[in-house]
């Protein structure tokens, strides 16, 4: 994320109302992606088609193929998320730019092959009763989805941010817009115009990509020397994405919570929908995260070690540390009161937008316990990104694979405890492994000069 941290420095650096509003407006756009827009997306467009779609139950039926689309992507692509990112910033410190693109069209090509063959598999059985179109658009979706995961992780280092946020903007307009359009021909229509707009989006992002960057040769598979691709990053991105989603499936599949919708997809109505405001809730605090780390920490990042390499004084390389240690603090501290006042925000207007998207106020409380559980799990992303620049990585898995266990465990004691607890067990599976990342943070700055020096 260097490069947005350079961009955001040079707009907080103007000091003007102008410029830090921009500077938070791409963070907001940027760190969100295509996971929380999406989200937003498929509320409007169930939102706007209940009066359109009959039965509504295709709505519901849409909202929930989709949803399994974007989980199942994020999961796939996970092992190749970070090791990808990994391998760019390496490339590109070693001045070979010309590597780039086609280990990309290699990453793309491999992300295809496993996730189409995934979907032709999934959609293979339990779906016999669906149309052979929606069969067809849920490969094609999930395969789009996929390589815009990638395509968003490669956009991390490249500074053309406004041709990527009128990417984000046409996609979704996109998105929303021809879904609506084609919501009278029912579930297919609705799905049709998701995919539609979603290929549109990668298309426009493909496009900066090919644009920025040079290559001597088509593709090159570089990206899986196993010497290059730190197994470790993709070990993370595979149990991070997991651990995120392991509760809903919980909540999906339990006989308690969880209904049968269309093939072997399950949802669980009591639970999803605030899950889904919530993430969109956290669109401020993911703004402040990328602002404060990339900005702030990674500037600080940069000085500790241009010190060390040059040989300063041991006093420069401390204050230096300090200020290290004061940014991650400054930028915990930031998205922790932002959230706050957007839990105030729902406390005092939530039911007023339940009841704007017809539903009921009896989940205002579950939606509070969400909103909290989507800021903490910012929190742990926050943390885990400092981890990364310090090269903890072993520490990041150990927090990655105890947070799938907690997840697990503590949603199904939740679900066991009836539905004033629902929500608790991931927010609680939350805050102890954002407690442990802490205290682990902590240990490493307070013997990072002898691990710089010494462990060489």
């Amino acid at each position: 994320m260097a490069g947005i941290g350079f961009e955001l420095r040079k707009l907080m650096a103007r000091d003007t109302l102008t410029g830090v509003a921009r500077a938070y407006l791409y963070a907001g756009l940027i760190s969100s992606g295509p996971m929380i827009l999406s989200c937003f997306g498929i509320l409007i467009i169930g939102t706007l088609s209940f009066t359109v779609v009959i039965p509504t139950v295709l709505i519901t039926q849409f909202q929930v193929s989709v949803t399994y689309m974007i989980a199942f992507s994020l999961i796939v692509t996970g092992p190749l998320q970070l090791s990808f990112t990994r391998f760019v910033s390496d490339r590109l410190y070693e001045q070979r730019d010309d590597l780039v693109l086609p280990n990309y069209r290699a990453i793309q090509l491999v992300c295809s092959a496993v996730s189409g063959t995934i979907g032709i598999l999934a959609m293979s059985f339990g779906f016999d009763a669906t149309p052979l179109a929606y069969r067809l658009l849920m490969i094609a979706g999930f395969v789009i989805a996929s390589n815009i995961w990638i395509a968003v992780i490669f956009l991390s280092s490249i500074k053309q941010y406004r041709q990527v946020l009128w990417s984000f903007a046409i996609g979704y307009s996109a998105v929303v817009g021809l879904a609506l359009g084609l919501n009278h021909y029912g579930l297919t229509g609705l799905l049709g115009g998701f995919v539609a707009g979603h290929a549109l989006l990668f298309l426009c992002l493909s496009t900066i990509v090919h644009r920025q960057y040079p290559g001597s040769r088509y593709i090159s598979f570089e990206v899986f020397n196993r010497r290059l691709m730190y197994p470790s990053l993709a070990w993370v991105g595979l149990m991070f994405n997991l651990g995120v989603w392991i509760d809903k499936f919980v909540f999906w599949f339990s006989d308690v919570t969880g209904t049968r919708v269309v093939g072997w997809f399950h949802a669980s109505v009591i639970y999803d929908i605030p899950v889904f405001l919530a993430y969109v809730c956290v669109m401020p605090a993911m703004a402040a995260f990328l602002v404060r780390i990339e900005a702030d920490f990674a500037g600080y990042y940069d000085a500790f070690y241009d010190a060390v390499r040059t040989g300063a004084t041991l006093q420069r390389i401390n204050a230096m540390r300090d200020m290290m240690v004061r940014s991650v603090r400054t930028g915990l501290a930031e998205i922790v009161k932002v959230q706050i006042v957007v839990v105030l925000l729902m406390l005092a207007f939530g039911a007023l937008l339940l009841g704007a998207l017809h539903i009921s106020s009896l989940y205002l409380p579950l939606l509070l316990v969400d909103v909290i559980a989507a800021s903490l799990q910012v929190l742990l992303l926050g943390l885990f990104n400092v981890m990364f620049y310090l090269d903890t990585r072993r520490d990041v898995l150990r927090l990655a694979t105890f947070f799938i266990v907690l997840n697990a465990v503590l949603t199904m004691v939740s679900i066991r405890l009836g539905p004033a607890a629902y929500g608790y067990g991931f927010a609680a599976a939350l805050l102890i492994a954002t407690i442990l990342a802490i205290r682990a943070l902590d240990a490493r700055f307070a013997t990072l000069e002898y691990e710089t020096y010494m462990l060489q």
